[in-house]
């Protein structure tokens, strides 16, 4: 994970972004040494992101970034089949599972091909979950009490189908409605203009408070069964922290070398895969051996990888998921304005995704039509997520962007095989039906790590900041608690709020029962308001750390243009200049300077030798 995406990013589970003598100083200093395998060399890419490498090497790293994201994707549909009352409906969750997978990969090609054209993931985001559960907590969509007891459940009567896909129904159009303001800030280069007024005083208490919020659901979870969760989570801590610079070896092949092994820091790539997996399986043959109990009112019962029944037996072999496949979408007034709080966080992490993914690449700093472009192609993606029925938008991933630090591979061609593996991935039914055996201790594990990150990340946004000012302390304090206190009293005194306009009254109780929006908004206004420096406030340090010097590099067509000459064909009309997401053209012989051309040169052209970066049998 890149040093934008630490400080105010949501979506790195893979914990691979301090390592002393790693990736995270590669961008910065060209005679570092920053390998990640003993044969590297140094902080030379053996592919930078024009650069098509072998076809069995795209595929090996494609399954590799998205075995690396593979833990915030799955997280989301289970977090939300609790809110959509599908706890005990495995074979929907798979369906769940399949769609979020093939959304993601399906992004993932529209993002690499006409959005900002980095080699970068996207997958499903926790800055619209958490409304997205708020709006689930209101009296009207709250679960009927039949629907939390597996005796009761009849999964294919009409009854039980009506509760959960109404309440996925006013999701999707929620998110697709609010996905439009995505799109319009995005293509209209307004994206620039909110970043004026937004600091790190008001993206610390909005991160932080997604983690915390969320913490009654990992309660829940890890409360099934807390010896496995404990289990689980020191797996996921030992190997993302004790072991993450312990290299294991690997069989490789290159043609100087020919088969022969190459070390992998294995851990620091894939720490949550590896512990869930770990976890599962031991929860898989205590299952087995009936150590775990049979009998659904006893304690640890939900810690059997059966609870769900043969729920990988019924799941049909290919399932291809479609727009409208859970009926007509719906809009609640109060949803849209919930999501659009998740989305404008969203969009203010995917800023500095691409900066960081730039870097890591070898390529220039993303100029502004390429970052609207990009913003605009999230909001896109959000509302084909809302289509096809996620239950969820997407958001760019910074795991795949740590990945690209250890791989020494920036070619966005693998980040294409990616994408077409997460659509494989969705089409095929059973490998969602197999991910919805995952025991609920094992997810609650999962999430006491993972929400305790976002956290943490939310929170070191006040590095940039002066908090030896009692103003800033105010102002991050006040966000904070009231973040936590105000949705608190709403879903206890859920009545409290009638104005006597209906739609007023689920605008305010959605808005003011998620965390991330109290905590943001007053944070916002704060900060915009209450007299103090732009150095004292962070905003200095703030737009260095992201601009990332970037106006003081000239673009590369080859790496930000549109791609099949659509570029070319544009620059012959004069208006183009005056589109926010259309490339800028330059005399050519002012964009060969030193900054463009090193920073597409930083491979190794002459040896290109793939042995420190296949891993082979290991996937």
């Amino acid at each position: 994970m890149a040093p934008e995406k630490t400080s105010h990013g949501l979506d790195n589970y893979a914990f691979t972004c301090d390592g002393p003598d790693h990736f995270c100083e590669l961008p910065e200093n060209e005679k570092g040494n920053n390998d990640f395998s003993e044969e590297g060399d140094g902080d030379k890419l053996a592919y930078c992101v024009t650069d098509i490498p072998p076809w069995y090497l795209c595929i090996i790293l494609g399954i590799q970034h998205f075995l690396t994201a593979f833990g915030g994707i799955i997280a989301i549909p289970l977090i939300l089949s609790q809110g959509l009352c599908l706890q005990h409906d495995g074979l929907t969750q798979s369906h769940l599972i399949n769609t979020i997978f093939f959304v993601s990969g399906l992004c993932t090609l529209l993002q690499v091909t006409f959005g900002v054209r980095l080699p970068i993931i996207q997958g499903g985001t926790f800055t619209l979950l958490v409304p997205s559960m708020a709006l689930l907590s209101m009296p009207e969509w709250t679960c009927p009490a039949w629907t939390q007891n597996s005796s009761l459940v009849n999964t294919s009567s009409p009854e039980f189908i009506h509760v959960w896909q109404s309440r996925m129904q006013v999701l999707q159009g929620s998110i697709m409605v609010g996905s439009l303001f995505q799109v319009l800030v995005g293509f209209s280069g307004l994206i620039g203009l909110f970043m004026r007024f937004i600091g790190p005083l008001t993206i610390a208490p909005t991160i932080s408070l997604i983690g915390l919020s969320l913490f009654d659901s990992a309660g829940m979870n890890a409360g099934d069964h807390w010896g496995i969760s404990a289990m689980t989570a020191c797996l996921i801590v030992i190997f993302s922290q004790y072991l993450r610079n312990i290299a294991i070896p690997f069989p490789s092949y290159s043609r100087a070398k020919k088969f022969h092994t190459s070390r992998i820091y294995i851990f620091q790539i894939l720490p949550v895969l590896l512990g869930i997996t770990l976890s599962w399986l031991i929860c898989y043959i205590l299952t087995i051996y009936n150590v775990l109990p049979s009998d659904p009112d006893q304690y640890g019962y939900l810690a059997r990888t059966d609870v769900n029944g043969d729920v990988t037996g019924r799941a049909p072999w290919f399932r291809f998921p479609y727009p409208g496949q859970w009926g007509v979408p719906s809009v609640s007034l109060g949803g849209v304005f919930g999501i659009l709080a998740g989305v404008l966080s969203s969009m203010i992490e995917s800023v500095g995704d691409y900066h960081a993914c730039a870097r890591l690449s070898g390529a220039p700093p993303p100029p502004r039509h390429a970052i609207n472009r990009g913003i605009g192609i999230e909001g896109i993606g959000c509302l084909l997520a809302g289509a096809w029925g996620t239950g969820n938008g997407t958001t760019s991933y910074s795991e795949n962007v740590g990945a690209l630090g250890i791989t020494k591979v920036g070619s966005r061609m693998v980040i294409v095989a990616s994408g077409f593996i997460m659509i494989i991935m969705g089409v095929f039914g059973k490998i969602g039906a197999i991910f919805t055996t995952i025991p609920t201790p094992v997810i609650g594990g999962m999430f006491l790590v993972m929400f305790g990150v976002i956290t943490a990340a939310g929170v070191s946004n006040l590095q940039y900041a002066d908090m030896n000012s009692s103003r800033n302390i105010f102002i991050f304090g006040f966000s904070m608690f009231s973040g936590l206190v105000i949705p608190n009293w709403l879903l206890k005194n859920p009545t409290a709020i009638a104005t006597g306009v209906v739609e007023l009254d689920q605008v305010l109780q959605v808005l003011l029962t998620t965390s991330m929006f109290i905590g943001g908004f007053f944070g916002f206004l704060l900060d915009n308001t209450i007299p103090g420096t732009k150095r004292e406030r962070g905003i200095v340090t703030w737009n260095s750390a992201h601009q990332n010097e970037s106006e003081n590099t000239l673009e590369s067509d080859d790496v930000y243009g549109l791609p099949c000459g659509i570029t070319a064909r544009f620059s012959s009309f004069s208006w183009t200049k005056y589109v926010p997401f259309c490339p800028s053209h330059k005399n050519p012989s002012q964009d060969d300077t030193p900054s463009s051309s090193d920073s597409l040169d930083m491979k190794t052209e002459p040896n290109k030798d793939d042995s420190h970066i296949i891993d082979g049998v290991a996937l």
